[in-house]
């Protein structure tokens, strides 16, 4: 008994204690939002994002564990890693096509979505690269053989096609070369060939309702009973929820079915509704304040892949935060992208957690 008291009194001394309770309380809230949601619609929704929650602050220990450095200085499980993600990227092609789009691996009642696990690869992978040519970064070579790590996982998100996967996975990848030092003509090369591409994606690669979404948000009054009818009913629900919001499970856009999928993509609306802006600031709060202490575990970190890391996951909570309260207010097109920790969903939250486990193995081995 004492040994066991000393083992979990060493482990909270060793990890980040402020952002495993970030964490937690954020899980909390979740499941509170979609309870609250569960009440009028699906009472699965809470039990299977019990599971996820379960599941995911499991995993997070679990990695804390892990020794980092295996990542740091083997390129075998890296190398394996990111195969293995290209291949269950692949994989999606063969699955079942949910609302036009083949981004999920369906297992029975679950789905699994590869891309998210992509981006925690593509932080690896970045971090270690990187890390390892740090000196020699302004060489063009080296932005190259970035280009092409980012390249395969890309071009096949964009295939299936999952545009605001591709928009995260651009810009964790962009964040991460600009940490890394990357030569400033290079960078601005990068961006040019970024507009070119998403010049000829507009007319090559998007499909037409991804094209109606882009349109709806520059005029989102113009069919407000078709491509612009879920923004409309999003800012309503977050208008309707004024300071304090209607209460919990009172949200009348979400009882009466006029919020479009608030367990997922409006979550953020859905949490504005019944919580109102207090509830919401509180959550925008949290996630500021959980990215903060990923960016101190990654000046702390005696290696450049702990830096790098802790700035890619940072980048990747902040991105996901970004967009998803962009969509949800009108201020960017429709992605389809879940809200840190608000949304419904295990793929996200369990690879974020992952993330976040070796974060804090990072912090606890230096």
């Amino acid at each position: 008994m004492k040994n066991s008291k000393n083992i979990i009194k060493n482990y909270f001394r060793d990890v980040d204690v402020p952002l495993i309770a970030t964490v937690v309380a954020l899980s909390l809230f979740s499941l509170i939002n979609i309870y609250g949601l569960s009440k009028v619609t699906d009472t699965s929704y809470f039990s299977k994002q019990l599971v996820y929650v379960l599941v995911g602050l499991f995993l997070m220990i679990l990695f804390s564990f892990f020794n980092y450095r295996y990542l740091k200085n083997y390129s075998l499980p890296v190398i394996i890693s990111y195969l293995f993600v290209i291949f269950l990227l692949g994989l999606t092609f063969y699955s079942k096509s949910i609302r036009g789009v083949n981004s999920w691996i369906v297992l029975g009642n679950y789905t699994f979505e590869p891309s998210e696990l992509a981006k925690l690869i593509i932080i690896i992978v970045m971090a270690k690269y990187f890390s390892q040519r740090h000196i020699h970064i302004n060489q063009f070579r080296h932005t190259i053989v970035a280009c092409i790590y980012l390249f395969i996982p890309l071009a096949i998100v964009i295939a299936q096609p999952d545009l605001g996967s591709a928009i995260i996975l651009s810009l964790i990848w962009m964040g991460m070369l600009m940490v890394a030092g990357i030569n400033k003509k290079h960078l601005a090369a990068l961006l040019c060939l970024a507009v070119v591409l998403a010049g000829i994606s507009w007319y090559v690669v998007l499909k037409p309702y991804q094209k109606e979404r882009v349109l709806s948000f520059l005029n989102p009054y113009n069919d407000p009973r078709g491509s612009d009818y879920n923004l409309i009913q999003s800012q309503i629900a977050i208008g309707s929820g004024h300071i304090f919001g209607k209460g919990f499970g009172k949200g009348s856009q979400t009882n009466l079915g006029f919020l479009p999928e608030p367990h997922n993509d409006f979550a953020f609306a859905s949490v504005a509704e019944q919580f109102g802006i207090f509830g919401i600031t509180l959550c925008l709060g949290a996630i500021m304040f959980l990215i903060s202490r990923i960016l101190q575990i990654g000046r702390m970190s005696s290696s450049n892949f702990g830096k790098l890391f802790s700035v890619g996951m940072a980048l990747f909570i902040f991105s996901h935060a970004f967009v998803g309260a962009g969509v949800n207010i009108g201020l960017m097109p429709v992605t389809g992208l879940p809200f840190p920790f608000l949304s419904y969903g295990g793929s996200h939250y369990i690879v974020l957690m992952i993330g976040l486990g070796i974060l804090e193995s990072i912090k606890r081995y230096g």
